[in-house]
């Protein structure tokens, strides 16, 4: 399961923190008013959205056409509107120093609109140096809910104007489409699938998330394997919440095995395993030395310039022969306590390379929230799903999944990915999945999903 772990609740780099807040000063030929349209008004800092709260402007979880996020931009006169699209004739506007619906035919709906470059923009006060801004966070709070009108200025007070449906572009032939172009089926917990071995203590292992293993689950497309790795004194052992009572548990090393046999034998396929992490560095480097040929896949991002230069083609990383790469969601903080950071041996730390948005939809029966928001935001943590850096997007990885696994709901869940994924997540993230993680990906066809995305790129 894919649930908070106490080691998220440490800061971010702050490499990713600079990238994350740091607004850049206009410059000549900076971004243009984006044209007339539909845009959700997203945060810099936060990557929410705008909402209109009963007239009260705030920023909420991204939500697509729900939760009255859409705004039409136009202009008018020497500015521009932003008219809520489920309310004809309310702007987004100001009263005081909050951020307010008003009447689009008021003075104060009017708004300055002014390119900061890297798509960032500044919404001013036409004439005053006031601009629309996100409230300074507390100390151990999140940044306050409702928007202010002052005299902010830097990354709380620069927006990304984000198309509603952006249109796709082109997709670069099989080969030359680089990592973050690429979108890969992924298995929520992958182990937990009652074929290979236990997973659980009885009763709960009567939920898998998946239902054939892990050599099937490569046969069948699936490229993304989620794994809880647990710490006991057999190794680093995969187990759902814990290894009490479990029998016939798989150990890490097996599922590794298997998947670096799949590549050795398939040249030109890529593989992605993320570790749910609750065992010490020099326990996993030793369940990672009996892996027999890692060594010729492992895939070491850190080694090859991708955050200077980008992430590299298939094609590239076909020719070289790296096509596993490993994440851990542990901590570089805690390991560094510990002695042995994980990357000194090709294990990267999740949060330094990609995005990911929380990890449940809801109960496993009943109705379910599509919103789609980071997981790593809270008190501590501040990584948005819009999170770029200068030469360097982070791979996005969505969840699509519930609480509990239960079969119907998954099939009906998968059937609808790709509408949540273009609709709600796509905006949100300002980039495609790279990654969609679900449960039973033998129901509801989540593969057409993978497919669909893969016609396009996000600009």
């Amino acid at each position: 399961m894919r649930t908070p772990h106490a080691l998220l609740a440490t800061a971010v780099t702050a490499a990713a923190l600079a990238a994350a807040a740091v607004t850049p000063a206009p410059a000549a030929g900076a971004d243009a008013v984006p044209p007339p349209g539909t845009y959700y008004v997203q945060s810099v800092v936060t990557g929410l959205n705008a909402a209109d709260a009963s007239g009260t402007v705030e920023q909420h979880r991204p939500r697509g056409n729900e939760d009255r996020q859409q705004w039409t931009l136009r202009p008018d006169g020497a500015g521009h509107l932003l008219e809520n699209t489920d309310s004809p004739g309310s702007c987004l506007g100001r009263a005081g120093d909050r951020a307010r619906t008003v009447s689009c035919t008021a003075a104060e709906a009017r708004w300055q609109i002014t390119p900061l470059g890297a798509d960032r923009y500044a919404l001013a006060d036409p004439g005053a140096d006031r601009r629309l801004t996100v409230a300074p966070k507390p100390a151990g709070a999140t940044h306050p809910a409702p928007l202010s009108v002052g005299s902010g200025a830097g990354a709380l007070a620069a927006w990304y104007l984000t198309p509603a449906d952006a249109p796709g572009g082109p997709v670069p032939p099989r080969g030359q489409r680089t990592l973050d172009q690429v979108t890969f089926l992924t298995a929520h917990n992958a182990y937990a699938n009652g074929v290979d071995g236990g997973f659980a203590p009885p009763f709960v292992d009567l939920f898998p998330n998946q239902s054939r293993g892990i050599q099937q689950q490569l046969a069948d497309g699936v490229r993304g394997f989620m794994l809880d790795v647990h710490q006991t004194p057999d190794g680093a052992i995969l187990c759902h919440n814990s290894c009490t009572l479990v029998r016939r548990p798989v150990a890490l090393w097996v599922d590794l095995q298997r998947i670096v046999d799949f590549l050795r034998a398939r040249p030109d396929e890529f593989v992605t395993v993320f570790l749910e992490d609750y065992v010490d560095p020099g326990v996993l480097r030793a369940e990672l030395d009996r892996v027999q040929g890692l060594s010729e896949v492992l895939y070491r991002p850190d080694r090859t310039g991708v955050r200077e230069n980008g992430w590299p083609t298939t094609g590239e990383l076909a020719a070289d022969g790296h096509r596993l790469l490993i994440f851990t969601d542990h901590s570089r903080e805690a390991d560094r306590s510990a002695g042995l950071t994980r990357d000194t041996f090709g294990v990267m730390y999740q949060r330094e390379w990609t995005v990911e948005n929380h990890w449940s939809m809801g109960p496993g029966v009943g109705s379910s929230d599509w919103s789609c928001y980071s997981r790593w935001y809270d008190a501590n943590t501040t990584i948005p799903l819009t999170r770029t850096e200068p030469g360097f997007r982070p791979l996005f990885v969505m969840n699509h999944f519930r609480d509990a696994a239960v079969a119907s709901t998954a099939a009906t869940d998968n059937a609808k990915l790709a509408d949540r994924a273009r609709r709600f997540c796509q905006p949100a993230a300002r980039k495609k999945p790279t990654y969609l993680a679900v449960d039973r990906y033998d129901l509801g066809n989540p593969a057409a999903a993978v497919d669909a995305l893969n016609t396009y790129t996000y600009p």
